[in-house]
């Protein structure tokens, strides 16, 4: 069964708009007299098979010129953003402000930028981002004739320059440091690492080519913004229109979207589909991306989760690029921002007051001033939101956690710590193919309407809860499930050459109090669709960090459907057996505190 993707307004067009362009900060006031100056220019670049203007702002810290040259930053919009939107616009202040060239710019397809929305493609974004490069470099001119020779160079055509932004703009500075070397710094906050795993998760470990789980909420948001940039920018430029069917985005990314509203994933288009998502990102070029990289992830993301950043972590230390991850609370779904919450908050521009903006401010003391005996912090930083004081609320590792406590599934209902604990017995739901439960935070956060507590129907889910706990459980990283169902429907339908037969389901943890509250941590949730229902399997569940307090009980569920999500074509029974020499198990990343 498929399901006819919602139609929006205009006025939701432009509140969400508003909401995805600023993933940093919201509007930070004007300075009276700030030490810098700043000149609006245009660059037309090749990218791609197209040429493009880019609009662009340039911020010139005073006193900077041939003999007195400065670094510089180069940064860009989210989706749906421009360089003049709050976030973007207060980079170019408050690095300025700290005496770097900061180069801001809107985006491909946004703002007065020309082209099509092309989702961060290294060959075009990443070249179009690259041209700039040129500019700071002094090897080219804007359009109007402006040239920079107040760069600070590390060899004739190579400017000292690293680059920062979030979500949309995160991505783009992966891009383009896959396709030109002469980046010295990075800071790519709330991104991406695979689009398919973004857009349509499957977190089986290992499911291969078998097709995700539609996360239709976020997606057609966001398609609905890059089709509605009329509302948002009238009088386009040519350059941004495509066709009838593909108003602004490259057809490849319409067909995705397309292909996913469909409910359908025949083998060939689905191919396909996962072709063009992992192309344009990260997953498919971190291997020529050497350039030293600071990861900020957020934990309160439903649309990029810690998985991402976590993922795009382990390439690059593996390759021996220079990399080091924070994960901070706020990301796409909320979380805690502003003065006081020891959170990076560009509003007022006072990077020093929290741990974030510090270690941002370090790494490019370090990368781009060449302070060499800077301390840029350690390999791994995790916000605890337990600890109230913003001073202390950061923890520090050298390394992730590793999985270090296992409970058991047990045929009653519990999870146990021990196998031989576990009391045989089968238990059963029923998958259906309407939403049966609601977890996902989504859009309506973002457009301050009010989403309702995550719920689950009688009868579509099961879970395992443990005893209360004697002493508090920390947990800071991707809990592993390892499972094994029966559902003799959705083995009549899983080799069909479309993989929508396939069962799915959703897998989550929740924090149980005493008083019988209950809260579904982070709001996350783990698509499934399951490659071989016939065998065990094992689901990667979205990173948290989160402290179960004494007498707490953690609860593992497994259910039939979301309503953020595309879910189950027909009516499955699934069942899970337990017996002591074949139970499910669910492992945690758990810390000392």
């Amino acid at each position: 069964m498929s399901r006819r993707a919602p139609r929006f307004c205009a006025p939701l067009a432009l509140a969400l708009g508003a909401a995805l362009a600023a993933p940093l900060v919201l509007a930070p006031p004007a300075a009276a007299a700030d030490p810098y100056t700043v000149t609006p220019l245009r660059f037309t670049v090749r990218a791609g098979d197209r040429s493009c203007t880019v609009d662009a702002d340039l911020y010139r810290p005073a006193g900077t010129d041939r003999d007195h040259p400065a670094p510089a930053v180069l940064g860009t919009n989210g989706f749906g953003g421009s360089k003049s939107d709050g976030s973007t616009d207060s980079i170019g202040k408050a690095f300025a402000r700290r005496g770097y060239v900061t180069l801001v710019y809107s985006g491909l397809g946004f703002g007065r930028s020309g082209c099509l929305v092309s989702l961060d493609d290294p060959e075009i974004d990443g070249a179009a981002a690259s041209r700039l490069v040129d500019f700071l470099a002094g090897e080219r001119a804007a359009d109007d004739g402006t040239t920079a020779d107040f760069v600070t160079l590390d060899a004739p055509g190579d400017p000292r320059v690293g680059m920062i932004g979030g979500s949309y703009g995160g991505a783009v500075q992966l891009a383009t440091a896959s396709v030109d070397h002469r980046l010295d710094a990075l800071v790519p906050m709330i991104t991406w690492h695979d689009l398919a795993y973004s857009l349509a998760p499957n977190n089986t470990v290992g499911a291969g080519d078998v097709p995700g789980v539609f996360k239709w909420q976020w997606t057609n948001g966001f398609y609905l913004i890059g089709e509605g940039q009329p509302l948002l920018q009238p009088n386009l430029d040519p350059s941004r229109v495509n066709s009838l069917t593909c108003l602004h985005f490259v057809t490849e990314a319409c067909r995705t979207v397309h292909t996913l509203n469909s409910g359908r994933f025949p083998a060939d288009r689905t191919a396909e589909l996962l072709a063009f998502a992992r192309r344009v990102s990260p997953v498919s070029y971190l291997h020529r991306v050497r350039t030293p990289t600071l990861l900020v992830q957020g934990q309160a993301d439903t649309l990029f989760n810690l998985n991402e950043a976590t993922a795009t972590y382990r390439t690059l230390h593996a390759q021996g690029t220079p990399v080091k991850m924070i994960w901070q609370s706020w990301g796409h779904s909320g979380g805690r921002a502003g003065p006081g919450s020891g959170e990076l908050d560009l509003v007022t521009g006072d990077l020093e007051a929290g741990y974030v903006g510090r270690r941002v401010l370090a790494w490019f003391d370090r990368h781009l001033r060449g302070h060499t005996r800077t301390d840029t912090g350690p390999a791994f930083a995790y916000r605890r939101d337990w600890i109230t004081d913003p001073d202390r609320a950061y923890a520090t590792a050298d390394r992730l956690p590793g999985l270090t406590r296992t409970f058991h599934l047990s045929g009653d209902g519990r999870l146990v710590d021990r196998r031989s604990e576990v009391v045989p017995g089968a238990r059963r739901y029923t998958n259906r193919p309407i939403p049966t439960s609601h977890s996902e935070s989504s859009l309506a956060g973002l457009l301050g309407l009010s989403d309702g507590p995550p719920r689950d129907t009688r009868g579509t889910h099961l879970a395992w809860t443990s005893a209360p706990l004697p002493r508090p459980l920390d947990v800071v990283g991707a809990p592993r499930a390892t499972l094994r169902v029966h559902s003799p429907q959705a083995e009549r339908t899983q080799d069909s050459a479309d993989a929508a037969g396939k069962l799915v389901l959703f897998a989550k943890v929740y924090d149980l109090a005493p008083d019988g509250t209950r809260t579904l941590v982070r709001r996350l949730v783990a698509p499934v669709r399951v490659p071989d229902v016939t065998r065990s399997f094992t689901v990667t569940l979205p990173g948290i960090v989160h402290r179960y307090d004494t007498g707490h009980r953690l609860r593992f569920v497994i259910a039939a459907g979301d309503g953020a999500y595309f879910g189950n074509q027909g009516t499955k029974p699934v069942t899970v057996v337990s017996t002591p020499g074949d139970t499910g198990v669910l492992r945690l990343p758990a810390v000392t505190s």
